[in-house]
This record gives C-alpha cells, sequence and structure tokens, in this order.
C-alpha cells in the first residue's frame, strides 16, 4: 500500500471533517495540488464557496494551492474581487448597485488595485482562521499561524504569525532549503513517498539526498 488515493474526498474513516480539496473544487479559477487536504467540522466539502472570497471570473484572478499543503479550520483566501477603486475621492462601489449609478464607471480604476494570482506553495500548513489576501505568494515548506494576516511574499520554509504576518523564524538554514527546494520530494510518486516516510519524518537531509540519488541509479521499478 502507497498512502491513499489522491482522489478521496474522504481520505480519513470516520473523520468526514477531513477532505482532500482535488477532487471535490471544480471551479476552473483554483487549482489545487494531490494530497492537499482542508479540515473542518462544518461541510468542508464547501470550501470554494466559504475559504475563497470575491472571487469573481470576471476578474481573471486564481487560487493555486500546491501539494500536500494542510489547511486548517476557518482559513480565508480574499481575492481580487474584493477591492474598491481607490483612484477617486470616494471608495463606495456606487457602481454595483446600478440604478443609474453604473454609469460613468471605468472598471480600468477597479483593476488598478489588482495584485494578481494567489499563490500557495507545496508542503505549506496554514493555522486555523488566517487570511491570505489578494496576490500573497507562500512558498514550498512554509507555516503561517492561526489568525495571521499575510500579503505579498512568504520566502520558503519561514515561519509567518500575526497581522500583519512577520516572519519568526525559518524552518531550517539556507543551505538546507536550498537542498530541500532542489530534492522536491513533494513532486515523488506515492512509492517512492512511502518507502521515504521515516527520512521525511527525521531531520537529516544528507540521509534524504542519498536515497534520493540511490532511487535514481536504481531506475524505474
Amino acid at each position: 500500500m502507497h498512502g491513499p488515493s489522491p482522489l478521496d474526498p474522504h481520505p480519513m474513516p470516520g473523520h468526514p471533517r477531513v477532505t482532500y480539496l482535488k477532487p471535490i473544487v471544480d471551479r476552473p479559477n483554483i487549482e489545487v495540488g494531490d494530497y492537499t487536504y482542508y479540515d473542518d467540522p462544518d461541510a468542508p466539502e464547501r470550501f470554494a464557496e466559504t475559504c475563497v472570497l470575491y472571487h469573481y471570473d470576471f476578474m481573471g484572478d486564481r487560487l493555486v494551492i500546491g501539494r500536500f499543503c494542510a489547511i486548517a479550520t476557518g482559513v480565508r483566501f480574499v481575492m481580487n474581487g474584493a477591492n474598491h477603486a481607490l483612484t477617486g475621492l470616494t471608495t463606495y462601489p456606487f457602481q454595483i448597485f446600478g440604478r443609474g449609478w453604473e454609469q460613468g464607471f471605468d472598471p480600468d480604476d477597479l483593476r488598478a488595485g489588482f495584485r494578481g494570482d494567489t499563490v500557495v506553495g507545496n508542503d505549506v500548513w496554514i493555522g486555523r482562521e488566517a487570511m491570505i489576501l489578494p496576490g500573497a505568494r507562500i512558498g514550498d515548506g512554509a507555516v503561517i499561524g492561526a489568525r495571521a494576516v499575510v500579503s505579498g511574499e512568504v520566502s520558503p520554509y519561514t515561519v509567518v504569525v500575526g497581522n500583519p504576518g512577520r516572519v519568526v523564524r525559518r524552518r531550517f538554514d539556507e543551505d538546507t532549503v536550498a537542498r530541500l527546494l532542489a530534492l522536491r520530494w513533494w513532486d515523488w510518486d506515492a512509492e517512492r513517498i512511502t518507502r521515504n516516510l521515516s527520512l521525511l519524518r527525521a531531520g537529516d537531509i544528507g540521509a534524504l539526498e542519498r536515497a534520493a540519488r540511490a532511487d535514481s541509479a536504481a531506475g524505474p521499478a
């Protein structure tokens, strides 16, 4: 056995609150990698509706989440549709109410605040009720603390807490981070990951690199 299927919506028997997102999210503007899960006691299968806010097709932005991410209850991804125009004397969105108030509105005024896609890397842990703001880019292996508010860039393998989010430490030194990013274990197939679980759970990057080289030398089974 090589772990659960990434296409099983409920990979933990008896625990329906844990849901793999890839098989249940069907919106073209949301991309989720294998084995990424959302944990919520109340309708976790409604992740796209309850956790991804102001995500309108006409805005054109995407939410991209990598593989092997862990997303806790109440995390919110605020997308670019939440923006109000900042180019005038008021931020009030008259145009959305119509009845003549839409006249003269220039959509480019709204797009001026567009921050692009929101991208979460691989092996990222996002704590309970964290808020990820439009255009945030969270690197591989990062940890986002509970109720943190994240915008902009988060470097790989850093721990971010608070509002506004701030880096409190790096999980590993620069050399180890570079070696982990080169290994990209999350792209391995399930059999290879299963074979190296003890090394992934341990803290010896050299041992994992040696195992990876041995796997490469052995070639396909």
